[in-house]
Formats: C-alpha cells, structure tokens, sequence
C-alpha cells in the first residue's frame, strides 16, 4: 500500500507516513452528480402531445423541473515536449499563447502538475490508464518503430479512458501522436477510440518531406496531409467537434507540437522577426501553431454553446528538451528525460466553465493519473475499487466539498533513476550511482541545496517510502529499441552502448569532445556530439545518449 499522511493540507514532515490506505474522502468513490443540464424542448414537445387537457405552460414547468444531468463532453489537449516556462500565462516573454492561456483563466492553472515519466511514451500510457505506467511494465519508449520489441505497446489488460467511456455512451476521437502501441490490437481504433487521425510513432515531420514521411493515418488508411501538420490537427479535431455536438464526446487531441524536428509554417514563423536565434523563432513559430490549434478547438465549442457543458484538460507530456529545441522549463532544474523538476513539472490547466471556479492557481501536487478518475466520475460513473487507479478524482477538491489536496505522495521510476515526492520533501536519484539527495521545492524549486545531510531521516523515511512502492512495480517489459533494425551509429545515429564505453578512455561514465572526435565519427560529427551534449557541459554522458535517441527515435533521418 502506498504510504501517505492523514491529510496534504496539514503539510506534515515526512514522519506521518504510515502503511494504512487513505480514508475515504468526501466525493472519492462515489458518484457524484456535476451541475450540467440539457435543454428539455424534446421531452417538453411529447407531454404536449400526450398530455393535452394540461396548459402548455403547466407542461413546460414540469419539463423544466424534470431536467437530469448529462454527462459533459471531455476534451484532452496534450502538447508534446512543451517546458515548463513556455506558455505566457507562466512567464514566457517572447511568444504569446492566449488561447491556451484562456484555459486558465476561465479555469484552473495547477503550478505543481506532474507526468508519470520524463518522456513520452509512458506518460501516454499513464495518462490513458490512471495507473502508474510501471505498474504493467511500460517504462520507456521503445525506440525507432522499426527496432521496438514485440512486447511494446499498452498491455489490453489496461482499459483506456476511451474504453471507458465509449463503454458510457460516448463517442470517442483521437487526433495526433499515438505512441503506445503499433500491432495489430493495439492502435487507436482497437483501443476506443471511434474516429483516428493521426501517427502511430513518436515523431513526426510537419511538412511532407522526401526524407520524412509523415505516415498519418485515418483510422488504419494512410492519407496524405495538406499544409502544416499541427494545423491540420486543429481542423480535424474542430471538425469532430462538429460531428459529435448533439452527443456526449470524448477527444483526445495529442499533438506533436512542439516536438522536434524544428519546423514552422512561414506564415507562423514571420509572426516573431523581433527573436533573433533562428532555433528558437522557428520554436515560437511551432508554438504559435500549437496555441492557434487550441483556439480552433475552443472556438468550435463556443460556436455549438458547449463550454459549460465541456471538462477541458491542457498539459504536455514531459518537460522540454531545451538545448535542442529551446523549450525552456524556467525556473525549474533540469529537462525531458530526467526526474528533476524540469522533465517532470509540466503545464498543466482545466477548464469547465459554470463549474469550477475561474482563474485559480493552485499549489498543490496533482497529476496527469487524475485526468481519468476525474472524467469518469464528470461522466457519472465514478472510479470503482476494481479498477485499480492510482489517480484520483479532482473534482471535490477543486469544488470545494473535500479540504484535504488530492496527493500526499507521488512516486517515479525510470530506468535506474528514481524520485518521490511528499509534501514539500523531494527525493531524487538522478543516475544509477549517484546519491539520492533531498529538496525542499517549496523553498528551492530550483532544486539547488541538497538537504540529505542536514535532514537524514527525512532521506531516509521517503527512500524507505519510494522502496515500498516499487516493490508493487513488475520488470520492464522491453528496453528501448529491444527489436530489431533501427540506426547505427555509422548511419548517423548515436553510438551504442558498446560502442560509448570504448570512446570512454578515462572511465568516468562520460565522453568528452576530444575522445568523441578521435573516433571514427571524425570531425564531421562534432554536430552530433553537440546535439547530444543536452546540458552543455563539454562532456556526454550514457544518458544524454539515450535521451537523445528517445527525441530523435522516429525520424527516419540524421540530424543536420
């Protein structure tokens, strides 16, 4: 059982951990009847017919008063390798996101949201399933789709949000990056979903190019795409909206913006003459894309009046990959692919208007796990024991009816890395070796001064904590490109393992310029190990490599 305190808001030091389950809550576990009406002209119209000694008067008050909830339509916005710092309404200076920003400000901002991984694949899978991704052995992506295992893809034992809420009576759409999954039974369609546009892999180019095809599917057809990608995102799912308005719907909307490779539609790109680095005005153009896409998909319910009657969630995957691609995850430490705050602290929004309360900023820790409790129990079918979430729902807390905040705990694993968090307390091992060390993120979100030394029992009761829970965990169920096929390092791809410990002369876990360049790369690869090198510090590590592999894994090209 995962370790917790009787109750967040009391902020209690990590000595109120105990093995007992959480108390149940007010709201939690139960269904609870969210304030949405439908208009009853329909039933209104019949009475008149069956009941016509009564006034029409009398029988429209009695269709008012006999109005039922249904259940509000739910939109998931999930941008890809967007930081921390890159939306306006967190600080970002130089490109304006007002759509996005809107979501917010007629909804809820969540300062301290987090993903279940520092890469994409198994936040996907997290965000699916509101289940620790881990817990059914999805912990890393799989690598190109030509070298993932056999075993990759979302087990079909995890019901998936659309699964459960087809089952409800929704009609369910995705639109954009899939990346869990590329057998037969295991794509969108077999997974819930209605309606697919969009790719299987983790990558894709926005514009058709020779050398990268984009392989965008409509359900299991290949279609060729016209214009810019994230674009034609904002259309699809804008025209899905159109569709489904006079039914209870459910769209999944993960595009691939602002994952490399960096490319912006000129017309989104001339917008920022004013930033001067080429990267990052092509990033701000990318951007502007994602933002002009969301607002394609807000404008289209306001057009059909459903914004009361629609949860929306915006947030990103992972935290941005800054050195290739500019996305800055200020003021937090690190970046996609590791545990600090960067990689896994990520925008996080909700909006349902007439529901939640307006222009809130919060605190306290939620995570991407809640996106599914939180839809079931808006849909009226609350999460049932059985069901095993690790999530949970959002909604008594935001209204009100429960004081204590959603999460005393939050666990990670990726790879040989590990971290937990509870309360304030962060414990982070950020390489397999490396001393586990503790921050206080409410006064060091930065995660600067290491207090493991200074608070040892602290350290040690979260360790003993995060030990507890990866004891529940299963093994990984495939390493990264396990499969067959995929790039060589002559190809233009990053050295293999075996291949980085013989560039390692010294034996220091890390390969600087000059032992890079002395080997057969030569000096046309100094491009390539400045690529790798994500933190800039002269010298590349096993990690950067894989992380960096992770980023490029689809793209059928080499860097240039």
């Amino acid at each position: 059982m995962r370790p917790h305190y009787t109750c967040a808001a009391e902020k209690p030091g990590v000595q109120g951990f105990h093995p007992s389950p959480r108390p149940a809550q007010l709201g939690r576990g139960a269904v609870v009847q969210y304030p949405v009406m439908i208009d009853m002209s329909r039933t209104a119209t019949l009475l008149l017919v069956l009941l016509a000694p009564l006034s029409a008067r009398t029988v429209a008050a009695e269709a008012r008063a006999a109005a039922v909830p249904v259940p509000p339509n739910v939109v998931l916005i999930l941008a890809d390798d967007l930081g921390y710092g890159e939306l306006s309404i967190q600080g970002c200076a130089d490109v304006p996101t007002p759509n996005i920003d809107s979501i917010a400000t007629s909804g809820v901002r969540f300062a301290s949201g987090y993903v279940t991984c520092p890469v994409c694949a198994p936040t996907r899978a997290g965000l699916l399933t509101g289940r620790y991704p881990q817990r059914f052995g999805f912990e890393t992506n799989p690598g190109p789709e030509s070298s993932a295992g056999d075993a990759f893809g979302l087990p079909r034992s995890e019901p998936t949000l659309a699964e459960r809420l087809r089952d409800a009576g929704y009609a369910t759409g995705m639109v954009g990056k899939w990346h869990i999954g590329y057998r037969e039974g295991l794509t969108p369609p077999a997974r819930g979903f209605d309606e697919f546009f969009g790719f299987l892999s983790g990558a894709s180019s926005y514009v058709p190019r020779e050398r990268r095809p984009q392989r965008i599917l409509r359900d299991a057809d290949p279609v060729e795409v016209s214009g810019y990608l994230t674009h034609a995102f904002g259309r699809e799912a804008a025209a899905f909206i159109d569709r489904h308005a006079g039914e209870p719907f459910f769209l999944y909307l993960a595009f691939n913006a602002v994952h490399s490779p960096l490319q912006a539609a000129a017309e989104d790109e001339a917008r920022f003459p004013r930033i001067e680095d080429s990267k990052r005005r092509t990033f701000a153009g990318m951007t502007a894309a994602l933002d002009g896409a969301v607002g394609a998909v807000l404008e289209r319910l306001r057009a059909h009046g459903l914004e009361e009657r629609t949860l929306i969630f915006f947030l990103s995957d992972n935290g941005g990959p800054t050195r290739q691609t500019t996305s800055s995850n200020r003021p937090l430490s690190g970046f996609k692919g590791q545990l600090l705050e960067g990689g896994i602290r990520v925008p996080f929004l909700a909006q349902w208007k007439g529901t939640l309360p307006a222009g809130r900023v919060l605190d306290e820790p939620v995570s991407a796990l809640d996106v599914v409790p939180t839809a079931l129990a808006a849909a009226g079918r609350a999460a049932l024991p059985e069901d095993r979430l690790d999530g949970v729902d959002l909604l008594p807390w935001l209204l009100g009816q429960d004081p204590c905040p959603p999460h005393d705990t939050l666990f990670w694993r990726y790879r040989d890395r590990f971290a937990i968090r509870s309360g304030d307390l962060k414990l982070v091992r950020t390489n397999k070796g490396a001393a586990p060390r503790l921050f206080d993120l409410a006064a060091d979100p930065g995660e600067t001064t290491d207090l493991a030394a200074e608070r040892p029992e602290d350290a040690r009761a979260l360790l003993a904590a995060w030990e507890a829970w990866n004891g529940e965990l299963m093994d990984p169920l495939w390493q990264r490109g396990s499969g067959r096929g995929g790039k060589s390092a002559k190809d233009g791809g990053a050295p293999t393992l075996q291949r980085f410990t013989a560039l390692d002369k010294n034996d220091d876990g890390a390969v600087d310029r000059i032992e890079f360049l002395s080997s057969h790369f030569g000096a046309k690869r100094a491009s390539l190990f400045d690529a790798l090198d994500q933190d800039g510090d002269g010298r590349v590590t096993w990690d950067e490599v894989e992380e960096w592999s992770d980023e490029e894994d689809d793209l059928s090209e080499p860097p240039e």
